[in-house]
C-alpha cells in the first residue's frame, strides 16, 4: 500500500480494505471574545478596496452561540476554552492540532507548525485542552525547516477509515504527509491546492460521509479533481460563487453523516444537499468569514 497517493493510478486501495477508525464524537470551541480581524493573512480578510473588515463583535459572539448550541441540538457535546487576549484566530480551532486514535485505542494528536508566527502561538493551549483530556501530543518535524502542517485546515480524515486527505501549497508543506502517513499508520491522498482563496483543503473540501463530498472544483488541479472523484462516488460540485466568500459553502460540516452545519444562503448548495438526502442546517457565520473561516474552521472533533 502507497503511504502518499497523489494521483488516481497510484490509488490501489479500496474502502473495504482499510482499517476503520472509530468517528470522533465530541466537539471543542473556543470562546471568540478575542477574535479580531487585525492581521490580513488571507484573501478573505480584505475589502474591495484593500482595507480590513469591520467586526462587528456583538454580532460575532451572537453567532459564535447560536453555532455552539447548533451542534447541541443534534447531540454533540460541546468542550469550550478560554481564548487568550492577543491570539485574535485562537477561535479557529480546527488549525492547531490533528486528533487520532492509534491501533490500541489510545488517543493521541500531532500539533501544528502553523506558517503564521502569530497563529502558531494558539497551539500550546489546544494542546492543554487535549493533554487534559488524555492524549499523548506531539510534533512529527521541524517547523524551522519549513514543514508547516496546519491540521485539521488541511488533513482530514475519511470518515470512519484510517485514511487521510491532505491539502498543501498555501499553509501546509506536501513533505509533512510522509511523516503524517508513517505516524498515524494511515495512507494520505494530496491534493495542491491552486486557489489563493481556498488555501486551506477545508475552504473546497466538505467531506460528508465516506462516499460523499462537497467540492469546488476551481480549487483543485485536475489530477485532484480526478482523484477526489475517484474516492468519493458522490462529489457535489459547489458553484465556485458559493464557495468564495461571503458564501463559504464548502467550509460546511457533517458531523454525523446526515446533518450539514452551512453558512446560510447558499441555495444552489442547499439543493445538492437536500436532492441527495442530507438535512442542511442553516447558521449565520459572516462575522467569522471576514477573517476567512466560517463552521468547520470553528470546532475541532475529537475522540
Amino acid at each position: 500500500m502507497r503511504k502518499v497517493i497523489r494521483n488516481v493510478s497510484e490509488l490501489s486501495i479500496s474502502k473495504e480494505s482499510l482499517s476503520s477508525m472509530p468517528k470522533p464524537q465530541k466537539v471543542m470551541m473556543v470562546n471568540p471574545a478575542f477574535f479580531n480581524v487585525d492581521n490580513p493573512i488571507n484573501a478573505h480578510m480584505l475589502r474591495e478596496d484593500g482595507s480590513l473588515h469591520i467586526l462587528d463583535k456583538n454580532k460575532a459572539i451572537e453567532q459564535w452561540q447560536n453555532l455552539k448550541k447548533t451542534y447541541e441540538s443534534i447531540g454533540f457535546n460541546v468542550f469550550v476554552v478560554d481564548p487568550v487576549n492577543g491570539l485574535p484566530d485562537m477561535v479557529f480551532c480546527a488549525n492547531q492540532s490533528f486528533p487520532y486514535l492509534d491501533s490500541c485505542g489510545n488517543f493521541h494528536a500531532v500539533l501544528s507548525n502553523m506558517r503564521n508566527d502569530i497563529r502558531n502561538e494558539e497551539v500550546p493551549y489546544i494542546n492543554s485542552f487535549l493533554t487534559a483530556h488524555g492524549y499523548s501530543s506531539h510534533r512529527i518535524a521541524s517547523r524551522t525547516m519549513g514543514y508547516f502542517f496546519e491540521s485539521m485546515g488541511d488533513a482530514l480524515w475519511l470518515p470512519g477509515y484510517r485514511f487521510i486527505l491532505g491539502g498543501h501549497g498555501f499553509r501546509t508543506d506536501k513533505r509533512i504527509y510522509n511523516l503524517l502517513s508513517e505516524v498515524t499508520n494511515s495512507p494520505v491522498a494530496i491534493f495542491e491546492l491552486k486557489h489563493a482563496k481556498f488555501y486551506h483543503l477545508d475552504t473546497c473540501l466538505s467531506i460528508l460521509n465516506a462516499n460523499s463530498a462537497l467540492a469546488c472544483k476551481e480549487a483543485f488541479t485536475e489530477e485532484g479533481l480526478l482523484l477526489l472523484k475517484a474516492i468519493f462516488p458522490q462529489l457535489l460540485e459547489v458553484p465556485l460563487a458559493e464557495a468564495d466568500s461571503p458564501g463559504f459553502a464548502c467550509n460546511a460540516h457533517c458531523p454525523d453523516g446526515k446533518h450539514v452545519i452551512i453558512q446560510k444562503g447558499c441555495e444552489n448548495t442547499l439543493k445538492l444537499l437536500k436532492d441527495n438526502n442530507f438535512i442542511p442546517l442553516e447558521v449565520d457565520t459572516s462575522e467569522f468569514i471576514k477573517s476567512g473561516g466560517s463552521v468547520f474552521c470553528m470546532k475541532l472533533m475529537f475522540f
